[in-house]
């Protein structure tokens, strides 16, 4: 069956471009691992437009049920299942998925988002689930009554420190700039803890430990100091990488692999592709611009099918 629309991506902008096509009565087939996006992993979000405060969890129910009410005719959903490879050529896009199915439409929409970055210093691969994590809300509680170290300096890794900050014993940062990316409100909002410390200027050595972390050696990049701070847990929030090795060479990328997009449109390099979210090159990446975004392609996508291209 030859689909309008193939949308790959289970977050909000993947569940915004699911419903539009639906709205917009094309025949569709949305491909998602998991609802949600990255957001899941979050104790509460407080800046999702209508929603005063919301969990990641809720989130990603609330999407899934939006999506799953338009069903039927116009939209068929495939969960869970995983993008793994892309074919295009002038008249359609086929995409291949881990489960072996293919599907063939007139145009492509991806919002596979981004993973997290990994912590590549020795003794982090070795540590990883063992002292040294990537999500609070998955593990955080382990450390109740503990010293933790979080790595980062951007909103993730501070609304990391809010959460652990309600049941560790203290909590540091460090960062290896003097400035930070996450918002003066959540860094506010982080300061006005007791056990809350922040190490500046700190390039991450190594992570301590035998079987279980128990520190982590970093190096102050002006003095060029090494200090062991002792820790039981290790919580990383470095940034992103995207999700967009399954396109492959079918559309252009920035060099760490986001999309590149025009910004009027969504639209990629290739005349059947669109994309929104964190796996493109947009300036910004946040939940309410990847549902705007992607309302914005799907806008465009239904004129450029209903123009035959």
């Amino acid at each position: 069956m030859l689909y309008d629309l193939i949308i790959v991506g289970g977050g909000p902008a993947g569940v915004s471009a699911a419903i539009y096509a639906a709205r917009k009565q094309l025949k569709t087939v949305f491909i998602t691992s998991e609802w949600g996006g990255q957001s899941v992993v979050s104790e509460g979000i407080e800046n999702w437009i209508g929603t005063p405060r919301i969990s990641g969890a809720d989130l990603a129910k609330s999407l899934r049920a939006h999506a799953e009410v338009h069903t039927g005719e116009y939209l068929t959903i495939i969960s869970p299942d995983t993008a793994t490879q892309t074919t295009v050529d002038d008249t359609h896009v086929e995409v291949t998925t881990q489960k072996g199915a293919k599907y063939e439409a007139k145009a492509l929409f991806v919002a596979t988002g981004s993973s997290r970055r990994k912590l590549e210093v020795p003794g982090a691969a070795e540590h990883d689930n063992k002292g040294l994590t990537y999500c609070a809300s998955c593990d955080g509680p382990l450390f109740a009554g503990q010293d933790v170290a979080v790595i980062g300096g951007g909103n993730a890794a501070f609304e990391t420190v809010l959460q652990l900050l309600a049941y560790c014993k203290t909590v540091s940062l460090l960062n290896r700039t003097e400035t930070f990316r996450a918002d003066e409100i959540t860094v506010a909002a982080a300061r006005s803890h007791e056990n809350f410390h922040i190490i500046t200027n700190a390039e991450i050595m190594s992570i301590e430990g035998e079987q279980f972390v128990s520190g982590v050696k970093y190096k102050d990049v002006k003095t060029n100091t090494e200090t062991t701070l002792p820790v039981a847990g290790i919580f990383v929030e470095i940034g992103l990488l995207p999700n967009t090795a399954w396109l492959g060479d079918a559309v252009t990328k920035n060099p760490i692999g986001q999309i590149n997009v025009d910004p009027k449109t969504q639209h990629t390099s290739h005349p059947r592709i669109w994309a929104a979210g964190d796996c493109t090159d947009g300036l910004y990446h946040q939940n309410n611009i990847a549902a705007g975004d992607a309302v914005k392609a799907l806008e465009d996508v239904y004129v450029s099918l209903h123009r035959g291209v």
